[in-house]
C-alpha cells in the first residue's frame, strides 16, 4: 500500500513583468534660422543652433590687407611689416578690392630738385584741383577724380614740423645758425630734416572716393617703400606696429611718414632718404623718438643711391600699392 503525500503540488512561478520603457520628452519641433544652421549639413536636427560667435572687430586697414601667413596672438599680420614684432614673418602688404580701388589714373609731378616751399605751393595746387573736381558736400561723385602725386628733392636743407614738436626759440636759432630753414608744415608728426639726396612724396589722393581709412592709407605707403626696398635688396626693411610710422632698418628710420587729410583729400605723404647727408639728424630728436636712429639707402646698400635711381622703383611700386595709372604731367591742375 503506498503512502500518502501530505505536501501541496508545486505552485508555478508568476512570469516577469516588463519594465517600463525610459522616459523620453518630446521636444517641440522648431525651424531651424536660416541664418545660423546646423553645423553638420546633412543633420536632419530641427533643433535650433545658438547664436554664433561673432567674429572679432578688424583693426583698421585689416579689410585691405591679406591675413598674415603666420597667424599667433603677437602676429596678426593686420599692416605691413608684421606688427606682432616677428622678424621672419613677411609683411602683408594691402590688396585693395576693386569696388573699393577700381583703376583710375592719377597725375605724376616730378619736380626735380626745388626747395622745399616751392613743392609745398605745387601741392596746395594739386589739392585745390582735387577739391574743385569733386564738387561740394551733397553733390555726387564725378566720374573721374583729380588725383596726382608730387615728387621732389628739396634743394636746400630744412627742418621742419608737424602739429607737434615745434623747437623753442633758442633751439630754432641754433638751427638756422647752421644755415638751414625752419618751416612749420600742416601735417602730422614731430620735427624731422628735409635736404639733398632726399625723395620726397606727396601723394594727392581722395580718400572718401577710394572708401579708404586713414590708417590704411598710412599703411599702404609703408607697404609702398617696403616694396620699393625689395625692388633694391633690402629685404630687411619693416614697418612696426602703432604708434610708430614710417620704414625702418633695425632701429634706425629709413623713411619718415607724416600726413595731413582735409575733407578726406589727402597731402604731404614720405620722405625717403636716399644719398642725405644723416649728420644734420643729429641737431634734432627725429619724429620726437629718443634712442632711434636715421639711415639712408646708400648706407644700407653700401653704395650710392641718388633720388634719380629711385623714381621708377617707387612709381612701379605705387601704382600696383593704389591699383592706378600714372600719368605724367607738368601742371597740376589739368
Amino acid at each position: 500500500m503506498t503512502p500518502l503525500s501530505l505536501s501541496s503540488p508545486p505552485v508555478p512561478s508568476p512570469p516577469p513583468v516588463p519594465s517600463p520603457p525610459p522616459f523620453r520628452p518630446r521636444l517641440p519641433s522648431v525651424p531651424v534660422p536660416a541664418a545660423f544652421p546646423c553645423p553638420r549639413v546633412r543633420c536632419p536636427c530641427p533643433h535650433p543652433r545658438p547664436r554664433p560667435r561673432p567674429h572679432p572687430r578688424p583693426l583698421p586697414g585689416s579689410a585691405l590687407s591679406r591675413p598674415c601667413p603666420r597667424v599667433s596672438r603677437r602676429c596678426r599680420g593686420r599692416v605691413p611689416g608684421c606688427p606682432g614684432g616677428i622678424p621672419d614673418c613677411p609683411p602683408a602688404v594691402p590688396r585693395l578690392s576693386p569696388r573699393a580701388m577700381s583703376p583710375r589714373a592719377v597725375r605724376v609731378l616730378r619736380l626735380g630738385a626745388v626747395p622745399y616751399a616751392e613743392a609745398l605751393r605745387v601741392q596746395e595746387r594739386c589739392v585745390a584741383a582735387a577739391r574743385a573736381a569733386r564738387g561740394g558736400p551733397g553733390e555726387p561723385l564725378p566720374a573721374a577724380a583729380a588725383e596726382s602725386v608730387v615728387l621732389s628733392e628739396p634743394a636746400a636743407p630744412v627742418y621742419t614740423w608737424g602739429l607737434r614738436g615745434a623747437p623753442g626759440a633758442a633751439a630754432a636759432a641754433a638751427l638756422r645758425a647752421r644755415g638751414a630753414a625752419l618751416v612749420a608744415a600742416r601735417r602730422g608728426g614731430h620735427i624731422t630734416f628735409h635736404g639733398p639726396g632726399q625723395l620726397l612724396a606727396f601723394p594727392v589722393l581722395d580718400l572718401r572716393r577710394r572708401r579708404l581709412p586713414l590708417r590704411a592709407y598710412v599703411a599702404g605707403l609703408e607697404a609702398l617703400v617696403l616694396r620699393l626696398c625689395r625692388r633694391l635688396g633690402l629685404g630687411t626693411a619693416r614697418a612696426l606696429p602703432p604708434p610708430y610710422t614710417g620704414v625702418w632698418m633695425g632701429d634706425s628710420k629709413l623713411c619718415a611718414i607724416g600726413v595731413h587729410c582735409g575733407s578726406h583729400i589727402t597731402s604731404h605723404g614720405l620722405a625717403l632718404n636716399c644719398c642725405t647727408d644723416l649728420s644734420w639728424f643729429e641737431h634734432i630728436v627725429p619724429c620726437g623718438l629718443e634712442g632711434k636712429g636715421v639711415t639712408s639707402l646708400s648706407r644700407e646698400l653700401g653704395q650710392h643711391i641718388a633720388v634719380s635711381h629711385v623714381l621708377q622703383p617707387f612709381l612701379d611700386s605705387f601704382q600696383e600699392v593704389f591699383e592706378c595709372t600714372l600719368v605724367s604731367s607738368e601742371d597740376p591742375g589739368d
